[in-house]
């Protein structure tokens, strides 16, 4: 196990990693508005029990070690990201000028399916997550406190869980705007198209800004 001086420092790194924003929660923002709090709250179940027994178990057998070692690995991970973000945010314009053009009173729906499958192609490729997880945890790791993967397994799935508070927390209340919101149609689409545009902005950012890697806790 860690020890208490590395757990607690590593909490404190969490906390900071949890409250800024970023693709995780800008996506669970716009579920929640959009398709209201169930929606949301499938999406965040795609985060954190889907991505994150995923990513758990790839930092538990050596994914760490081996982007350590190369380098261009993150690199790709985060194109892939950028680019997933680049089309959920075009895919959210389109449907926010879609419903205005059909004169719908809402943002087209979604699936439970495909809530779950978008959150966790999201944060499978979330660079803020993976520099995180593959690339600041390790650090946490104290080799003379026990087995390694044990470490791992248990400071990554502090992370993945703690999404439960924070970003449970974004969709209960993204859902509650997403219900006022309703009673005036034309704002839930231009919320729609807003949130769209962030998701393209973030995309973009990260496809310009080259192979250094950001801080873990910048991009959320």
């Amino acid at each position: 196990m860690p020890s208490a001086t590395a757990l607690l420092t590593f909490v404190a790194a969490l906390v900071v990693l949890e409250i800024t924003p970023g693709p995780d929660m800008m996506l669970v923002v716009a579920r929640g508005v959009g398709q209201g709090r169930r929606v949301a709250l499938l999406t965040v179940i795609g985060m954190v029990f889907v991505a994150g027994v995923v990513q758990v178990g790839l930092l538990v057998l050596g994914v760490a070690s081996l982007l350590q070692a190369y380098p261009a690995g993150l690199v790709i991970l985060k194109w892939a990201g950028a680019l997933y973000m680049l089309y959920l945010g075009v895919r959210m314009i389109l449907a926010s000028l879609a419903a205005h053009r059909d004169k719908r009173s809402a943002v087209g729906r979604i699936s439970d399916w495909s809530a779950i499958r978008q959150g966790t192609i999201n944060s499978l490729t979330n660079p803020k997550s993976l520099l995180f997880m593959f690339a600041f945890l390790p650090q946490f790791v104290d080799p003379g406190a026990g087995p390694i993967w044990l470490q791992l397994l248990v400071l990554g799935s502090i992370q993945k869980l703690a999404g439960i508070l924070s970003l449970g927390s974004v969709a209960m209340a993204s859902g509650t705007v997403g219900q006022w919101l309703y009673r005036w149609p034309g704002l839930l689409a231009w919320q729609q198209r807003f949130t769209g545009v962030v998701m393209i902005g973030l995309g973009l950012r990260l496809l310009l800004s080259g192979n250094a890697g950001p801080a873990p806790a910048a991009h959320r």
